[in-house]
């Protein structure tokens, strides 16, 4: 693959995942301002009748979910959207300039990518799995009459907003998963490049080796013949 196309590949995957983490950042930034900084994620409840004379029923929580799951995506979300805006900004220079990463750097962006497909990973399976939860507790497990996302239409008397709660989710997860697969191009890209760069270096050292056994040989061949002269 010639460099600027190689560069141009990576520039464009890096402004997706810079556009898929933002989609990611925003709702779950958002759906914390709306719970008040509670996290939905694996939070337990159940539907309770309000009292003993009316049958009107209350989703009443149990146990809200542990904060440390909505913060760690959100964090997973400007990590990767800080990453993608700084590696799209070096790449787009690379670009311009017709220059190339080192071993050493192009090794380094190996290692960070790879970071960030796994955190990426355990987020969108977090948010995934957490998100599964909450709409089992509200929905009884499909008992209820109400879909999830009708749901979200019904004020369940919480003391907080919940009417975009199951849009704010879905287009996080939408996000987070893109972004994970988008990392896992870039890791990809940047493995070839590593091993592109270990071609080269190594068939750099190959001709210098046989620069020297030929300077070698030459030497050898000039000496003799000036033995030979000597003698003759």
């Amino acid at each position: 693959m010639a460099l600027s196309n190689f560069l141009f590949a990576q520039c464009i995957c890096y402004f997706l995942a810079f556009l898929f983490s933002f989609i990611v950042v925003v709702p779950l930034s958002e759906n914390g301002n709306d719970f008040h900084g509670r996290c939905l994620l694996f939070t337990e409840g159940m539907w309770l009748n309000a009292n003993l004379t009316v049958e009107r029923q209350r989703f009443t929580v149990q146990e809200w979910g542990p904060e440390a799951a909505c913060r760690f995506s959100i964090f997973t979300g400007l990590l990767s959207l800080l990453l993608a805006t700084v590696q799209a900004w070096r790449t787009l220079f690379f670009l311009c300039k017709g220059h190339e990463d080192s071993f050493f750097y192009a090794f380094l962006n190996l290692l960070i990518s790879a970071f960030v497909v796994f955190i990426t990973f355990i987020a969108s399976t977090i948010v995934s799995v957490g998100f599964n939860m909450w709409c089992d507790a509200i929905t009884e497990k499909g008992s209820m009459p109400n879909s999830c996302e009708e749901l979200q239409d019904i004020d369940l008397e919480l003391n907080l907003e919940n009417s975009a709660f199951y849009d704010q989710f879905a287009i996080a997860q939408f996000g987070l998963w893109a972004a994970w697969l988008t990392w896992l191009g870039i890791t990809i890209l940047a493995f070839l490049k590593v091993y592109q760069n270990y071609r080269q270096e190594d068939l750099l050292d190959s001709l210098i080796h046989e620069k020297e056994l030929l300077l070698g040989r030459s030497s050898s061949r000039t000496s003799l013949q000036d033995e030979k002269s000597a003698m003759i």
